[in-house]
């Protein structure tokens, strides 16, 4: 006999955790499977940090980023724990930078967020610890912040049991059927099961799942990695002293004030390479780490030597967007990516995820027709992918 839910959620990194919390707080029966252990750091939702903040490359994403701001306040509320850290923002932009500032600038100002614009001398006054090459300009946004990762997704894990999920890890699904009207059939972990709706949040693991409906969506997954560095005077770095940062070139670099612990984190995006889910190391690349100390080293010169790397997984869409939509012809199927820039709207991901899981229609007045299966980027075999923004 096949166990019995309305909803299940396969994935339970940072949008499957969210999306069960948001079903079973609605007073839904939902099941959360998860391939491995529950806060593994095999995917992209572990460790410490990610950059919540409102400047982005089009208006319905800076739009949207007003919905992550006040979600993340409902899970606060909910749990009693800060979530949101503001620092402050600053994108830099050097001389013929590959990622154009009026993309941003355009998109701020059509949703009317306000910003500074700052040279390299304004930045060095502000923050002494930049050393800019010149030419530099530089977006500063005040409500920018840190997200703590590996914590909150577990928060909303926990929220999701006590709302009366049920969360079973080591559980990689095997086979799922589109049974029409009786609803989905999916054996996970030895167990089969019988749902309403499905929602699919598998990330690089994302084609294991909806392979079994026929559906293979164009993605690309590369191992990043992420290195910690210590300054000799943390305090310099404080959140209170020292904004997040986005380098907008190519390559694009980004990092984070010294959060919980006395180091400063930072990254190159998109730079490592192409990996599955299943076959990829974790060790880090030590040409890519000199290449990031370098960059550190000419850019923040007090960042001190390296402490640590390790790797994550990016998996990434042709187009850098979201996917939050039902599979064609399998509608009572949804699925959710964040294409490596998501974590920031995990929350929100969750409530528009169970909004389409459970009445077909996503409560935001933002368009995310940018974000069907059936866009051109993941249809057309001749779509030429991009990842800068």
């Amino acid at each position: 006999m096949a166990e019995q839910f309305e909803y299940a959620v396969v994935g339970l990194g940072a949008l499957g955790s969210a999306t069960a919390w948001q079903l079973a707080r609605r007073g839904h029966q939902v099941l959360g499977l998860e391939r491995f252990a529950l806060g593994h750091e095999r995917g992209a939702s572990h460790d410490s940090s990610r950059i919540l903040r409102h400047s982005y490359h089009t208006p319905d994403y800076v739009r949207l980023t007003f919905e992550a701001y006040d979600d993340w306040t409902t899970l606060e509320a909910e749990t009693g724990q800060q979530f949101v850290t503001v620092t402050g923002g600053v994108d830099l932009f050097p001389t013929d930078a590959a990622i154009p500032p009026a993309d941003y600038t355009s998109s701020l100002d059509a949703v009317g967020v306000p910003y500074e614009v700052l040279d390299r001398a304004g930045v060095a006054e502000r923050w002494p610890q930049f050393q800019l090459p010149d030419g530099t300009l530089a977006l500063f946004q005040e409500r920018t912040a840190i997200v703590p990762a590996a914590r909150g997704t577990a928060a909303m894990a926990a929220r999701a049991r006590a709302h009366g999920a049920v969360l079973r890890d080591e559980s990689p699904v095997t086979s799922v059927r589109d049974l029409g009207a009786a609803g989905i059939e999916i054996e996970a972990g030895g167990v089969t099961y019988r749902v309403r709706r499905l929602v699919v949040t598998a990330d690089a693991w994302t084609n294991d799942v909806v392979g079994h409906l026929g559906l293979h969506v164009p993605l690309t997954v590369t191992q990043e990695q992420v290195t910690y560095f210590r300054p000799a005077a943390p305090a310099d770095f404080a959140p209170e002293r020292f904004p997040v940062w986005i380098w907008m070139d190519d390559p694009s670099f980004y990092g984070f004030p010294a959060y919980g612990e006395a180091t400063v984190k930072a990254a190159q995006d998109c730079g490592g390479p192409e990996v599955t889910g299943d076959q990829r190391s974790f060790d880090p690349d030590p040409a890519r780490q000199r290449l990031l100390a370098d960059f550190m080293a000419r850019t923040f010169p007090a960042s001190g030597p390296v402490d640590r790397s390790k790797t994550c997984l990016y998996t990434l869409t042709p187009d850098r967007d979201f996917v939050l939509s039902p599979v064609p012809g399998h509608e009572s199927v949804i699925v959710g990516m964040g294409a490596a820039h998501g974590f920031k709207f995990a929350p929100t991901f969750g409530r528009l995820l169970a909004d389409l899981a459970t009445t077909g229609k996503a409560s935001t007045p933002v368009d995310l027709s940018a974000f069907r299966l059936d866009r051109p980027a993941l249809t057309d075999p001749d779509y030429q992918a991009s990842w800068l923004v």
